[in-house]
């Protein structure tokens, strides 16, 4: 069975950026049949909270996105705990004492000789003395998982084969100074418990992959299919980033954005699939393929996410509009219909339905007030149909020579007080000739 992750840190709101691989684990899947793993890597207890966790969630839910299992990492300690004991005991994971100065100094020196500045492993070559002198000194270890130093090979489903050379990066710190964990060793962890078999994420992970499988091989867990997709950033060409405060998800939906829309532009951006008006997600995992993401960068492009935002109201039946025009005490199809042409965000229709329901505040030029004086005096008796307008206008033509905008333009001003709007033919059949009556000076 296909069974996917995704992990964000609860260190903040996501954004984006987030939003993207959580997508596009989603619609995989969706797609296959298979089982959305939401995990939170919440180890780093000095920046996590439950509230941000708590808001991931309501993104999600919001997005529409329904985990099917939800697990936290810092409930799961015994397990990485266990993890490091073997690490240790098979002579993989050992601790060293440096500094952080002193690492910097020591890459600083391998630099001006021009060699790699990859830790030299002195750890290693500590005897039993040096350890116990070294803590006699207060000093506390940090611990590195010893990599194999090897061509690491793996099939990516979105780049194609790749190699990370692990000869050429320092054996990786898995534990803080503090016995805190850094996220790679519990990440493993998780993957090799929940039985993940494809991890989907951004491109900046390409270069950890290679030490993750030698992990994940050292603790005698099968290795995941791997895919990296290309990064969303803004357009700037800047990446989405929590600590540079980037727009978040929940930012666009209070500004009225709908959720399919920001689904749209986090996911498909950047793929061979056009930016287009889906009726739902699971049209979008049914057509996305993750060989369809393209290898170059993806760029977020707020105009079209308005003008996608647009589309996607302008093609919305009343049924689905309904529940949501109840809540803001309107109803009625004929309404939805005219008005939905028109809208840029659902919340615009408050203000579109008081060409109907008034009032209007009309606006009427000097020059115009004898023509309106007319139109009002030609104004065709009810009943109203879709025909009235074209009725109206041609008899107002003929008895003042007026068309095209001279013609039009002074009705709609007069009529609804702004110069845009939907079709005045199908506006006046709502509107009725004692409003319209009121309206005309």
């Amino acid at each position: 069975m296909t069974i996917v992750r995704w992990a964000p840190s609860p260190t903040g709101r996501i954004h984006l950026g987030n939003a993207r691989p959580a997508l596009l684990n989603w619609f995989f899947a969706r797609r296959n049949g298979g089982k959305y793993v939401l995990r939170m890597d919440d180890t780093d207890l000095a920046r996590s909270t439950l509230e941000f966790a708590d808001g991931i969630e309501v993104d999600l839910e919001w997005l529409g996105i329904t985990p099917d299992l939800l697990v936290r990492q810092s409930e799961r300690t015994e397990l990485y705990d266990a993890a490091r004991d073997r690490l240790i005991a098979d002579g993989r994971l050992y601790p060293c004492y440096e500094t952080a100065d002193e690492l910097d100094r020591r890459r600083a020196r391998a630099r001006a000789l021009g060699k790699p500045p990859i830790y030299d492993r002195a750890g290693l070559k500590l005897t039993d003395a040096d350890r116990a002198a070294l803590a006699a000194e207060g000093r506390k270890p940090h611990w590195r998982f010893r990599l194999d130093g090897r061509p690491v090979q793996f099939a990516d489903l979105i780049k194609g084969t790749q190699t990370v050379n692990t000869a050429s990066m320092s054996d990786p710190v898995l534990i803080r100074e503090d016995g805190s964990y850094l996220y790679t060793l519990p990440s493993v962890v998780d993957d090799i418990d929940l039985a993940i078999t494809h991890v989907i994420r951004g491109e900046d992970h390409v270069s950890n992959t290679g030490t993750q499988i030698e992990i994940i091989e050292a603790l005698g867990g099968t290795v995941p299919i791997f895919a990296h997709h290309n990064l969303l950033t803004d357009a700037q060409g800047q990446g989405f980033s929590k600590r540079l405060g980037s727009q978040s998800i929940a930012d666009f939906r209070e500004a009225g954005y709908e959720p399919l829309a920001i689904a749209v532009m986090a996911a498909i951006t950047g793929t061979s699939l056009p930016i287009e008006a889906y009726a739902s997600l699971d049209e979008i995992a049914n057509r996305l393929d993750l060989s369809m993401i393209s290898h170059g960068p993806a760029r977020f492009d707020p105009v079209e996410l308005d003008n996608l935002n647009a589309r996607l109201l302008h093609t919305m039946s009343y049924e689905q509009a309904l529940p949501r025009l109840t809540s803001l005490g309107l109803e009625g199809e004929a309404i939805w219909m005219l008005l939905r042409d028109n809208l840029t965000k659902f919340a615009d229709i408050v203000d579109l339905a008081s060409l109907v329901t008034g009032p209007v505040e009309p606006i009427v030029a000097d020059e115009d007030r004898e023509f309106l004086a007319l139109a009002k005096a030609l104004l065709p008796a009810e009943p109203w149909t879709i025909e009235t307008w074209s009725e109206w206008t041609g008899a107002l033509k003929a008895a003042t020579g007026r068309k095209g905008k001279a013609l039009f333009l002074p009705l709609r001003l007069a009529l609804t007080g702004r110069h845009d709007g939907p079709e005045l033919k199908s506006l006046l059949p709502l509107v009725g000739r004692t409003a319209c009556l009121a309206r005309l000076p």
